[in-house]
């Protein structure tokens, strides 16, 4: 199998956005005031999403009442009382406007990565960032909805769409690469194509739960859904993946057997509980 990769090398992937701007680890005691992290780059972060957010409101009122086609930027902006210099600021057309969250969900998704414990399978790291994407929706159920209906009716809002999901599936792609030296094509070395299919599984297990949500009005526990398919998509690509690492025996964060009529369980402290109870289950299951 191939030799795990640099932690700073997966840290650069999954913190490069799709515009090619790599957000770096942060530099440790950065000076106050300083950074990306500063008091003053969250204000204008914040107010940056909020103007998206009100010129997204502003088009999706428009769409609804007037149709798609039939709008202008200049009716976009005008509605919510901006100049439209201020719309292309923030978005480079009409259909970019409906979508207003998924650039900051992209890096916060990236920060996820980021930020993962080393013994945390890849995949689960994977598996908790794309919820973020699921908690960008549900924050706004009645909001999503509507979105959903007119991409359905609208070719240009569908590709839109389409090209979001394409860079979360990147970045997790990359992520999972950043553990394996995808160069070593060599016999018997899985990884590279495991990270590859793995990433798909799990951006397609959201995409399905997502559209089932959003037909059915933005109704029911949605992540509950989302962990049920999660653990589909565990459970059939989850063993593979670096399963024959140099140490991957003893970095994974919890394990369990049976033995007779008792389960054996051995965690780490700072094991997540999610992972020692799926850990449990399916060793229950297998008894």
């Amino acid at each position: 199998m191939s030799q795990p990769a640099k932690s700073a090398r997966a840290s650069r992937g999954a913190a490069t956005t799709e515009s090619g701007r790599a957000e770096g680890p942060k530099a440790p005691n950065a000076p106050k005031g300083a950074g990306p992290e500063s008091a003053g780059s969250r204000r204008a972060a914040a107010q940056r999403l909020t103007m998206r957010r009100k010129l997204a409101a502003a088009a999706m009122e428009l769409f609804a009442t007037k149709g798609y086609e039939a709008t202008t930027v200049d009716e976009i902006a005008a509605a919510a009382g901006v100049a439209r210099r201020t719309f292309f600021r923030h978005f480079r057309s009409k259909e970019e406007a409906i979508f207003p969250d998924h650039d900051d969900t992209l890096v916060r998704a990236a920060g996820v990565l980021d930020a993962a414990p080393p013994h945390e399978n890849p995949l689960d790291t994977v598996c908790r960032g794309i919820k973020e994407v699921m908690r960008m929706y549900a924050a706004s159920p009645a909001v999503s909805v509507e979105r959903y209906r007119l991409t359905r009716e609208v070719p240009a809002l569908r590709e839109r769409e389409i090209a979001s999901v394409a860079r979360y599936e990147r970045l997790f792609t990359r992520y999972l690469l950043g553990h394996f030296d995808e160069s070593a094509h060599h016999v018997g070395d899985d990884d590279p194509l495991l990270a590859e299919v793995a990433a798909s599984a799990v951006v397609t297990a959201h995409n399905h739960v997502l559209r089932r949500w959003l037909r059915s009005g933005g109704e029911g526990d949605v992540e509950t859904q989302l962990d049920h398919a999660f653990a589909i998509v565990r459970e059939t690509f989850g063993a593979g993946i670096g399963s024959g690492r140099p140490g991957a025996e003893e970095a994974q964060p919890a394990s369990a057997r049976t033995e007779g009529e008792v389960l054996v369980a051995v965690a780490r402290t700072d094991a997540p509980l999610d992972e020692v109870m799926r850990v449990i289950e399916k060793a229950l299951k297998k008894k």
